[in-house]
């Protein structure tokens, strides 16, 4: 597979192996990364057509550009508050230790934002309803407190809470831009993605308690130990599926949403991993990308479910 050799590749350079630059581009952009931003906006139009019959695609498509935008601000953001902290300076991988030149990243990540938020208020336009920007002006906010200054709060060990509401918003958010009005459906498909998406950060963090210690980050890792991460895990992830059976049971959510029950073995393959390489980093490292993997897999069924509820237009 592909996107755990992505990894590997900071890994063989930290060993003394040379490895290809290209590999370490590939590693610093981290396109399945985007899989995050799209599945939340793409999943709540989805949802708001179902419910509301209605699906603007000049709105969706809009929003999915933003969407994208918005992360890769994330990201680039991310990486020159890391950079700031001394915790990145065994990451090869960096764009800040691939450019060298921070600024430059830090302004590209502006740049994002800016088109980013830009994108968004071209919705409010077009909809003259300034619920949309202002939840996304949220995700923003919260994003910024997650790593910038004075506020680092994922230093704390918040930045899990803190994901889980950005991305919960997101789905809020994307319903709303097609529906201009919320249901409990969408905010439990929220929850959902927004579960979904904070394993991902979550994972991230086994491979590098050393260096976290180092730069004085208290992740939830560095907290509880790898022990107790990996054991807590399952849970997490069975939260997700309680969620969506509750959900089904008491039909908030559309039974084509039972497709996404077809990601379990995902999770469960995720847990196994974790649970065997939890205290050996090189082993565990790419836990993130299995953790994307079973993001990933769980919002493609869920659009698909969406896809079918409306085609048979069955709730």
């Amino acid at each position: 597979m592909a996107i755990p050799t992505i990894d590997q590749a900071s890994s063989d350079q930290a060993s003394g192996n040379v490895v290809p630059r290209n590999s370490l581009w590939l590693a610093a952009i981290k396109p399945p990364m985007y899989s995050v931003a799209i599945i939340p906006i793409l999943a709540g139009s989805l949802l708001a057509r179902l419910e509301t019959g209605q699906l603007n695609g000049q709105i969706l498509a809009i929003f999915l550009l933003s969407a994208v935008l918005l992360l890769v601000w994330e990201n680039l953001s991310n990486d020159v508050y890391d950079a700031d902290t001394g915790i990145d300076k065994n990451k090869h991988h960096s764009l800040v230790n691939l450019t060298q030149n921070q600024a430059l990243i830090f302004g590209l990540g502006n740049l994002s934002l800016a088109l980013g938020i830009i994108g968004v208020i071209a919705i409010t336009l077009i909809q003259q309803d300034v619920t949309s920007l202002g939840l996304i002006l949220i995700c923003c906010f919260l994003g910024y407190i997650y790593q910038g200054p004075p506020f680092r709060l994922g230093y704390q060990g918040l930045g899990e809470p803190l994901c889980f509401i950005s991305f919960s918003l997101g789905v809020g958010a994307a319903y709303y831009s097609q529906a201009q009005t919320f249901s409990p459906g969408c905010w439990a498909l929220g929850a959902i993605i927004g579960m979904a998406t904070t394993l991902v950060l979550f994972c991230s963090h086994f491979h590098q308690v050393t260096d976290d210690l180092s730069a004085g980050k208290r992740s939830p890792i560095v907290r509880l130990g790898t022990l107790k991460g990996a054991q807590l895990l399952p849970w997490l992830c069975g939260s997700i599926f309680v969620i969506l059976v509750g959900g089904l049971t008491l039909r908030i959510l559309p039974m084509g949403l039972g497709l996404a029950l077809g990601s379990a073995p995902f999770a469960i393959q995720l847990c196994r991993h974790v649970k065997l390489y939890h205290d050996q980093p090189k082993l565990v490292q790419n836990a993130k990308f299995v953790a994307i993997r079973f993001q990933f897999c769980c919002g493609i069924l869920i659009c698909l479910g969406l896809l079918l509820s409306s085609t048979l237009r069955t709730f």
